[in-house]
């Protein structure tokens, strides 16, 4: 008789235990896409004010949970990501520079580019570092630190291209090099003006 009442009440029990767990689905879902969507739109509305604000949205918006709506966090992401294509880049490169037959003026050239980007994924390590042990008593000194890293760094890729100008360099090394620092070009820029925003708000702090 008393195993009869416990499997009469089960079925009751089953169904408490699945609508508490279809509330929480619904109260989760209506929950999560508005943070989600606030911070997409934050992310949006910040890319806005770069110089390839496409490649910038691109770039970060699959990183919104984590960079939330925060400056430091979006600008600090940027710079990761900004670091990862430069490695790539500079991977790259180095392997370019080995293939056997390159004109010498080519050779020369991609030999100065694993250089100075090598030197870009320096400074933008610099950065990184500086950026998350950023305080506010040395604000100043060291978002003047980053902004000079990240602009030398930006510099650095350019002086990359410039190595290939002149119908002379055209060919297969040429148009991968190119591609890449074009690539990472932007997104150094982008991270730099992300930078220069998250400077902005603090400085307007009392």
């Amino acid at each position: 008789m008393e195993g009869s009442s416990l499997r009469h009440g089960q079925p009751i029990l089953v169904l408490l235990v699945i609508l508490q767990f279809i509330t929480y689905i619904a109260l989760s879902s209506t929950d999560a896409p508005f943070h989600s969507q606030r911070n997409i739109e934050y992310i949006k509305s910040s890319c806005s004010s770069t110089t390839y604000p496409r490649l910038c949205y691109r770039s970060l918006s699959v990183y919104a949970s984590k960079i939330n709506t925060s400056p430091r966090l979006l600008a600090h992401t940027a710079l990761n990501v900004t670091l990862k294509a430069s490695k790539s880049t500079s991977r790259l490169m180095a392997k370019i520079s080995r293939i056997h037959g390159l004109r010498p003026r080519v050779a020369a050239a991609m030999a100065d580019c694993v250089e100075v980007i090598g030197d870009s994924v320096d400074e933008l390590q610099q950065s990184i570092g500086e950026l998350g042990h950023i305080r506010s008593s040395n604000f100043a000194l060291t978002i003047s630190d980053i902004q000079t890293w990240v602009s030398a760094a930006l510099t650095d890729e350019d002086t990359c291209m410039d190595g290939f100008s002149g119908k002379s360099m055209n060919g297969y090394a040429k148009r991968m090099v190119r591609k890449r620092i074009i690539k990472i070009a932007h997104l150094t820029s982008n991270a730099l003006a992300l930078i220069n925003n998250y400077a902005s708000t603090q400085s307007t702090l009392p």
